[in-house]
């Protein structure tokens, strides 16, 4: 029998975890390419040999998952592994009928096969849906161990869109450190509320290299935090899994992959946003959890929001620009600059619909259901160009900013503008510092 011939089906993240730490050095199988989907532009590009091992010494190159069925023929391929996240189960069981339908078998990697260990305990939070909370939930979490005198380094799911090379290990301390790895939006959202509050991110492309690096990080490490994307499980093998759910999807913990992976694997179950949920999705969701982890601790939390200044919202016509990945894959409907626009009396939201330039118009002909928001899409400097030419051809008064970073710092707004933030908010008990406190006890006494 020779090599088993091997197509990793991806999106620029989970796609190189699962090579890394089962195909990279398997004498079993040949990857002779990656897929991609969800990501602009990544297709045409090459996982570079220098990071994919011996037994690759040209790379692997990476391909438009719509060139499945070709790929699979052309190379005689065995085996695609579906690797990324935060899909419908009826998308996955579709490209699976693609996959079959060319003749190969179809496979997903699990936790036993890709999680690595790490020396020092390990905290992981992830979510059943992008766009739960689940980013305030690392902050809270962090800010909870810093405050115990804990030295805690977070790792964050991949967002690897540049040099694959370059970017095999990141690590930011300091804002000038996103402009150092030409930082996507999408990767300053992640990264720059660590880095504000005091603690070292990691992130990058080969996860064994990270972890070890963050284990001996120069400025000390007592707890690592995975940070985790999409509804990814954790790629390190945790001591304590906080998952983060969200009643506004209720039945999306269900139908969603790996999100029902993550929700089942979970210790601390959090319920995010109750306090603008509908009371029967609530109810949903509670038994959703009580049936598929019952034995998790459940915490309930909300997620209120505080402008810089409401006057820039009140009785103005408002354009609300929010979190990319959640408004696109995430479906969200609603977002921190809607809740604020509702909330500080704006007399319209405005749609920007007409106003869209360049490949923010791919955006809208790609997710249609996005509506009268607008996603901050920053993959390059050509989409970042796009949603300044927008905003600011948008005939509106003000723009109110959803997204976790300052859109000022990296693109010129014509107009006033005002940022929303929001922080987790446990409401009763239990309360994370309550299940931390057991988790120092067990693991660090």
């Amino acid at each position: 029998m020779g090599k088993r011939k091997v197509i990793i089906i991806g999106a620029a993240g989970r796609d190189f975890h699962n090579f890394n730490t089962f195909f990279r050095d398997n004498d079993h199988y040949e990857v002779v390419a990656f897929t991609a989907a969800q990501i602009p532009d990544i297709e045409g590009r090459v996982y570079p040999a220098g990071l994919a091992g011996s037994l690759y010494p040209q790379g692997i190159p990476i391909y438009a998952e719509q060139d499945l069925p070709q790929l699979i023929k052309e190379h005689g391929v065995t085996d695609c592994v579906f690797s990324y996240s935060d899909v419908p189960y009826t998308k996955v069981m579709q490209v699976s009928a693609i996959v079959n339908a060319a003749g190969a078998s179809f496979m997903l990697l699990g936790p036993d096969d890709t999680m690595l260990r790490s020396t020092k305990p390990v905290i992981s939070v992830g979510a059943v849906r992008t766009g739960c909370g689940k980013s305030q939930t690392s902050r809270r979490v962090i800010e909870i161990l810093m405050k115990k005198g804990l030295k805690v380094v977070a790792i964050r799911h991949p967002m690897p869109y540049g040099d694959l090379m370059a970017q095999k290990v990141q690590r930011f301390a300091r804002l000038e450190d996103l402009a150092k790895h030409h930082c996507t939006i999408e990767e300053m959202e992640e990264y720059e509320p660590h880095i504000v509050r005091g603690n070292v991110i990691y992130a990058g492309v080969d996860y064994e290299a990270i972890l070890r690096a963050a284990e001996q990080d120069p400025d000390g490490c007592d707890v690592i935090l995975w940070d985790g994307g999409n509804n990814d499980f954790p790629f390190y093998r945790p001591d304590l899994a906080i998952t983060v759910t969200d009643p506004h999807r209720a039945g999306h913990e269900t139908s969603y992959y790996p999100g029902e992976v993550t929700l089942r694997m979970a210790d601390v179950v959090v319920i995010n946003k109750l306090d603008t949920a509908a009371p029967d999705k609530v109810q949903l969701l509670r038994e959703n959890i009580a049936r598929l982890a019952p034995d998790a601790t459940v915490i309930d939390a909300a997620s209120p929001i505080r402008v810089d200044d409401p006057q820039v919202i009140r009785g103005k016509r408002v354009l609300a620009i929010e979190d990319g990945p959640t408004l696109t894959h995430g479906g969200m409907k609603l977002g921190a600059g809607v809740v604020a626009a509702q909330k500080y009396g704006a007399s319209e939201l405005v749609d920007p619909r007409p106003f869209l330039q360049g490949k923010l118009q791919d955006t809208f002909r790609i997710y249609p259901s996005i509506g009268t928001l607008l996603p901050a899409m920053g993959y390059g400097e050509e989409q970042l160009h796009d949603l300044e030419k927008t905003i600011n051809n948008t005939d509106c008064d003000a723009v109110i900013i959803g997204t976790p970073i300052d859109l000022n710092r990296i693109i010129n707004i014509n107009k006033p503008t005002t940022r929303v933030y929001y922080d987790l908010q446990e409401i009763g008990d239990p309360t994370l510092e309550q299940v931390l406190d057991e988790f120092i006890n067990k693991k660090l006494h």
